[in-house]
Order: structure tokens, then C-alpha cells, then sequence
């Protein structure tokens, strides 16, 4: 029996994704399963980010902590600064720069982002206590996201938005983003979860 058949196995049983990587889901869901409870506190990250991943689907939290907790042992500090958001708090975003005051911030409208369905988040770098918009160090938290298996804003070919991370469902593997946000809202008003199969 292979490592990957035997974690395929372990994931199934857990019932988490099986995708035979034993990712940040996988270790959170071991760890319920055998101390039957929450990781400690000291594994949780700061308050304000714990406020954002809270929003997020379930499968998505976990990835969102260990982005943060390793790109503090990169020395970065990040924060998760946002979540799901409403198709109205999306619409607000959109009309940025358009029809209400500010800059343009997004080329998407409510049930266009993946926001929308708890799947995507942003993360700000941190210098202290100040925000930082701009800092080479989103490409250093990019290459981390990327190893944990999360999809980064920074490879994207029409507009690049380095503080954006998001889990890629696995039955939307192979498909364009418009296709995978048409399956995401389909999803929804099916009333189906927007990662089972």
C-alpha cells in the first residue's frame, strides 16, 4: 500500500477532501479525531484574523491559519483581513470608483467572486502594527500559499491581486475561473455545499 492510498484512505474516513496530500485539513482533522477537541489556543492565530477565517468555509479555515502561522515562521507577519463576503458587500466594493466614491478595488460584482462562497481570502503584511499595501514579502507568503495547495492572486494573468488566496474545490479542477464561479453559484441556489462533489 502506497503513502498516497493510505492518506486517501485516513482522509475518507475523517471526512475531509480526499486528495491523498496530508495538508493543514488533514492534520486538524487527525488531531480532532484523536484529542477530541479544538486545537490549543496557542495554535490559533490573532484575534482579527480569527474574525475573518471564521467567516469561511470549513474545508478553507485551516489553510488560512497555517498560511499565517507559516509565514511567521518565515519571520512575516500577516493577518487574514478578509473573508466571505455578501453578494452586497461585493456589490459596494465594485462600485468603488464606478458609482461611489474611491478607487476602483475590484473588477467583480456579487455571486463574481469567490469571496462570495467562503472560499477565498486576503491577507495584509504587517510591520509592527502598520499595514502594508505593497512589501515584496506577498510574493514570499504567495510561494507559501502555493506549497499548502492554495491558488494565489499573484499568478493571475489579468489582474494580479498578491494578497488574494483561495482553495480550489476538486471537482472544479480543469475548469476556467468563470466556469468555476457559474458551478459555485449553481452550487448555492441548489442548496448544495460548495465543496462536496
Amino acid at each position: 500500500m502506497t503513502i498516497d492510498v493510505m492518506i486517501r484512505a485516513v482522509q475518507a474516513a475523517l471526512g475531509v477532501t480526499v486528495d491523498g496530500k496530508a495538508g493543514p485539513q488533514t492534520w486538524e482533522a487527525i488531531y480532532r479525531r484523536l484529542l477530541k477537541k479544538a486545537p490549543p489556543a496557542s495554535e490559533q492565530v490573532d484575534t482579527r484574523s480569527e474574525k475573518a477565517i471564521a467567516t469561511l468555509h470549513a474545508e478553507v479555515q485551516p489553510y488560512a491559519r497555517a498560511l499565517v502561522q507559516r509565514a511567521a515562521d518565515h519571520g512575516i507577519t500577516i493577518k487574514v483581513i478578509s473573508g466571505t463576503r455578501t453578494y452586497e458587500e461585493q456589490n459596494e466594493l465594485y462600485a468603488k470608483g464606478r458609482t461611489a466614491p474611491g478607487s476602483i478595488v475590484t473588477n467583480a460584482r456579487g455571486g463574481f467572486s469567490n469571496h462570495n462562497f467562503g472560499i477565498a481570502f486576503d491577507i495584509g503584511v504587517f510591520e509592527g502594527s502598520s499595514y502594508r499595501d505593497e512589501s515584496p514579502k506577498y510574493k514570499a507568503v504567495g510561494a507559501i500559499g502555493q506549497e499548502l495547495g492554495l491558488d494565489w492572486g499573484g499568478n493571475w494573468k489579468s489582474i494580479q491581486d498578491e494578497p488574494h488566496f483561495q482553495l480550489r474545490p476538486d471537482w472544479a479542477d480543469g475548469l476556467t475561473e468563470k466556469e468555476l464561479l457559474a458551478g459555485l453559484r449553481q452550487r448555492v441556489a441548489d442548496g448544495q455545499d460548495v465543496f462536496k462533489a
